[in-house]
């Protein structure tokens, strides 16, 4: 009983003391950091414990811990090296659940970081004794060349749809065994805001956790140009591109289009893709178009892009916004949102997944700052503002949905061969309107409506249309439930 006791207050002990000195950081913080910013995004933090030189601090979401990270955290490790320790790092805490915590560190993962290599003796300059790295200062020894991934664009928060689910399996293929096998080049193309830098970044990275020793390097092809013009203008050119072809294995080069019209880089990028390829190292690349629809390139270059294997990324469909909502959700410990704001944001938001998630992060951070709640109106209000410039995508599967909640029936119910009034009400008016507010056929309509025909459609829309002649409150109800499509 006494050692419970014992053990209760050095627990206390410590307790007080975590919270002595966070309130002493805090003290120092408030005379740093502008008032009305300190009360938003300090006010909310709490010293959980601290072990092993890390103080853990828990905050409401990973949008706290982002924002932090980008704006605060030198005057943040500044402040508690100097009440703790010099030696003091930080992570944070966030609630996924009730009963588990998520910790992320303010450091990036080990993970993703390449093995210093010894640079080869450059053959054609014999007073060069070392490969100059176009990605660190010269005379560091030994080189040590950055992979630049981020690690939060990984596998397991990449999520499979019917819109990339080719793309990801190659994509997880090519890491397993990479340069040995058929997909290289691994091209991976869409239009912007699809997930191609994501699944490249995810391969970078699987690749390292099964194969460290592998030296990958991920490069946007604006860099890639940048570094190329560096190279001509310091007659370092040969020393440019022997650093490509002998240091690395895996070589991912992001949005090649930006090297359309320019000769002299896909010279080089010509060079380095032959001497990877013939060695057995894995090539990666991103583009905004398939290589049989890019202008601006020499032919030898596109028939290597044509090599090995294209794989595309489409829009996803709108279960898959839902479920890549619902990943976000679940990976930044967000507080809790009702699933007909989420099925708001992924009907609203169609046209890349990176606006979906812009406007996702943007109603988490208006409720976040106003302390309201996530409700349908805020999101609207959001998505006007985010995407009034484009027009919402009205699908059948939207009406079906608007027109199942203004039932209270399921979507099930709906599609099945059911014949009770309300069941048969809803399926003729989700054709009706599906009809009437997209450029569909009478036979897709059929088709998304339980497989009907087109016979079956005309029918159900001359159905409603007698219906509302005939009967002014199944008129109001179709009346209201088009204004809630079309809000």
């Amino acid at each position: 009983m006494r050692t419970e006791k014992n053990d209760f207050k050095m627990q206390n002990t410590e307790k007080n003391k975590l919270k002595k000195i966070w309130s002493e950081c805090l003290a120092i913080l408030k005379d740093i950091i502008p008032e009305d910013e300190f009360r938003i995004w300090f006010s909310d933090l709490v010293a959980v414990k601290y072990e092993d030189d890390f103080l853990y601090l828990s905050v409401p979401s990973n949008y706290y811990y982002e924002y932090i990270e980008a704006h605060y955290i030198d005057e943040l490790i500044r402040t508690i090296r100097r009440v703790i320790s010099p030696s003091a790092k930080l992570r944070y805490m966030t609630k996924v659940t009730e009963s588990n915590m998520m910790t992320m560190s303010s450091v990036n993962h080990p993970i993703v970081e390449n093995y210093p290599q010894n640079a080869p003796v450059i053959l054609n300059n014999p007073d060069m004794k070392e490969l100059p790295n176009p990605f660190i200062i010269p005379g560091i020894k030994p080189i040590k060349v950055d992979s630049q991934l981020k690690d939060n664009y990984n596998f397991d928060n990449f999520v499979e749809g019917s819109c990339n689910k080719f793309a990801r399996s190659a994509g997880y293929a090519v890491a397993q065994n990479p340069g040995k096998t058929a997909f290289n080049p691994f091209l991976i193309y869409s239009s912007v805001g699809l997930g191609k830098t994501h699944l490249a970044h995810a391969i970078g990275i699987e690749t390292k956790r099964l194969h460290p020793e592998k030296t990958v390097l991920y490069i946007s092809a604006d860099q890639f140009l940048r570094q190329y013009v560096k190279s001509v203008q310091e007659h370092t050119t040969n020393d440019f591109l022997q650093f490509y072809q002998m240091m690395i294995d895996v070589l991912i080069i992001d949005d090649i289009q930006f090297l359309e019209g320019k000769p002299g880089s896909q010279e080089v990028f010509f060079q380095i893709f032959n001497w990877l390829h013939s060695s057995g190292k894995q090539i990666i690349i991103t583009s905004d178009k398939a290589p049989v629809d890019m202008s601006g390139f020499e032919e030898r270059v596109l028939s290597r892009l044509k090599w090995g294997l294209n794989a595309e990324l489409q829009m996803p469909d709108v279960q898959t916004r839902i479920n890549i909502i619902k990943k976000k959700i679940e990976d930044d410990g967000a507080a809790c949102m009702p699933d007909e704001v989420i099925e708001y944001l992924a009907y609203s938001v169609n046209t890349s997944i990176r606006e979906l998630e812009g406007a996702f992060v943007s109603v988490i951070a208006h409720a976040t700052l106003s302390k309201c709640d996530i409700t349908i109106d805020l999101a609207r209000e959001i998505v006007d503002k985010f995407v009034k410039s484009n027009t919402r995508e009205i699908t059948i599967e939207y009406i079906q949905k608007m027109v199942c909640n203004y039932f209270n029936i399921s979507m099930e119910q709906m599609l099945s061969r059911s014949r009770k009034g309300d069941i048969v009400a809803a399926r003729h008016i989700s054709m009706y309107l599906s009809r009437k507010l997209t450029k569909n056929s009478l036979v897709a309509i059929g088709e998304k409506c339980g497989k009907k025909d087109h016979a079956t459609v005309l029918h159900a829309c001359k159905s409603v249309e007698t219906s509302c002649q005939t009967n002014k409150n199944y008129r109001r109800s179709v009346e209201d439930i088009e204004k809630k499509i079309i809000s």
